[in-house]
């Protein structure tokens, strides 16, 4: 059986140049029977839109925290029903608010919120991923027991190689799928 079939996954979506490959992902979740929430970041929302998200998941992907439709707050409810949250990417902002305990947008509340296994693919440039305080930040969200898939080396979005390249979507849900 599916570990995926029928499990409620966030997936969150923080602004990288990767943001295009949330749409691979959340292609392959949905394949694979799961039911997918897209949250967006503000800075993800340059990158890739809300509405692609809601077309391959068939479920409204969300950006605003205080956007009660159904008069409820979205950060506790997603925090509630995950099953896991997966955010790709995940941006070397994200690592550092997420390390620092923030709770600024929907993806970082819910995250707090919630108790339900975080799966992180980070996506920067080599001289991000490898500076000290990104280091330092990996270190502290391993420590509350964020798992990290990637990132990879090869070819970064600046025509640079190096270390930094989000993992393939389909290493994503395989690490997702082992982790439930």
């Amino acid at each position: 059986m599916d570990p995926l079939r029928g499990r409620h996954i966030v997936l969150g979506v923080a602004g990288s140049v990767a943001a295009y490959k949330a749409a691979d992902v959340a292609r392959r979740l949905t394949a694979a029977g799961a039911q997918v929430t897209a949250v967006l970041t503000a800075g993800a929302q340059r990158f890739i839109t809300p509405l692609t998200l809601t077309a391959l998941t068939g479920r409204p992907a969300l950006t605003d925290p205080f956007d009660l439709p159904s008069g409820s707050m979205p950060h506790l409810d997603l925090a509630k029903n995950a099953a896991a949250i997966l955010v790709a990417p995940a941006s070397a902002n994200l690592l550092a608010r997420l390390a620092a305990g923030s709770a600024d947008d929907l993806l970082t509340s819910l995250i707090l919120a919630s108790r339900a296994p975080v799966i992180l693919a980070p996506a920067m440039h080599e001289p991000m991923w490898t500076h000290p305080a990104t280091q330092r930040n990996v270190e502290t969200v391993r420590g509350f027991g964020y798992r990290l898939v990637g990132p990879e080396r090869g070819p970064l979005a600046s025509g640079d190689q190096g270390l930094g390249r989000m993992a393939d979507p389909e290493s994503i849900v395989d690490a997702l799928s082992r982790s439930l």
